[in-house]
């Protein structure tokens, strides 16, 4: 009885000791609790993270929540967040980097009443368009550059940017033309309020050649010189890529474990099920390794900005490979 009883003993103090050991790390997400963000939860489910020895945290984002903020007051040790927000940031003295870059596509895009005589984005000239700020409106803004399109006001020559809060009501209020959607979330919210999809125009980032990277994973440059701190961004999205490849393989399984985590209660079934569908969509053919070629893109639409470009120089130490080429080989 005595050999049983010390057996137990050891082996929950082995396992306590297996838990304080574990390294914390703290993920701030650019959004609220959805399957967006599907390959983290996945992870911490299925205990991926737990077998890398880490114990990681999920910050849920928001409306007023802004991840550079939160990973520059030291909140968090990495986050999730657009390119055009992050380089912007490092522009102005954030030094972010892009450690590894899960979405390989861009779900942005323009959604429109055809009804308003939208067949092109030439016919968005003297319209009223409604734009996500917060860092989200870069990729907008660079389009109207590209295209000529002034954003100070309607005109022949310009449109009425109308500052968008994170929902539909202003197009479906006819309070503007075009709102800004995600392939993945607000494209269905009007979709679900009623609205027949031959009813609308979309025109997608991707297919205007003004597409930017979307969701990488960023930390502060200054801790990638600390090899216990890089030792944990390997494990770490090591990983969250195990996470989004289980979660691209098995979405409804994913978007239920998203729904367990969603504390808000705010989250359906459908919506999180259809959002993992598309999700997946941009999420494949990326191993986690950010693709230089993506990053070029990305850079020429932000300096293609004219009079008011998202950043005035070639970002230099932007993104480094460091952390892939050792989580993922």
């Amino acid at each position: 009885m005595n050999k049983l009883l010390s057996g137990a003993v050891a082996a929950f103090s082995l396992a306590a000791s297996a838990a304080l050991a574990a390294d914390e790390v703290t993920l701030q997400l650019k959004w609220v609790t959805q399957a967006q963000f599907a390959g983290y939860y996945v992870a911490k489910d299925k205990g991926f993270y737990e077998e890398e020895g880490l114990d990681v945290t999920i910050l849920p984002g928001g409306p007023d929540i802004a991840p550079t903020q939160v990973i520059a007051g030291g909140g968090a040790d990495v986050t999730v967040e657009w390119m055009p927000a992050a380089l912007a940031a490092r522009e102005k003295g954030l030094p972010l980097v892009n450690i590894a870059q899960p979405f390989k596509s861009s779900g942005m895009m323009l959604t429109c009443w055809k009804d308003a005589g939208i067949a092109e984005p030439a016919d968005l000239k003297n319209r009223t368009l409604g734009v996500w700020f917060f860092g989200n409106e870069f990729p907008f803004m660079s389009w109207m550059s590209q295209l000529g399109i002034d954003t100070g006001g309607k005109s022949e020559s310009g449109v009425e940017v109308l500052k968008q809060g994170f929902n539909v009501d202003p197009l479906l209020q006819r309070q503007a033309d075009c709102i800004s959607t995600m392939t993945y979330n607000e494209y269905w919210q009007v979709i679900d309020a009623g609205v027949a999809p031959e009813e609308l125009v979309t025109f997608k980032y991707e297919d205007q050649g003004v597409a930017t990277l979307e969701d990488g994973l960023y930390v502060l440059e200054e801790n990638l010189s600390d090899a216990a701190f890089v030792d944990k961004m390997e494990r770490f999205v090591r990983a969250s890529m195990k996470g989004w490849k289980y979660a691209e393989e098995n979405p409804d399984e994913a978007a239920d474990i998203v729904l367990e985590n969603d504390e808000t209660g705010a989250q359906t079934e459908e919506h999180q099920k259809r959002m993992m569908g598309e999700i997946a969509k941009l999420t494949a053919g990326s191993n986690g390794a950010l693709d230089p070629a993506d990053f070029e893109r990305t850079v020429g639409t932000l300096l293609a900005g004219g009079s008011d470009p998202v950043i005035t120089q070639q970002p230099d130490g932007a993104w480094t490979h460091q952390i892939t080429d050792a989580a993922l080989n």
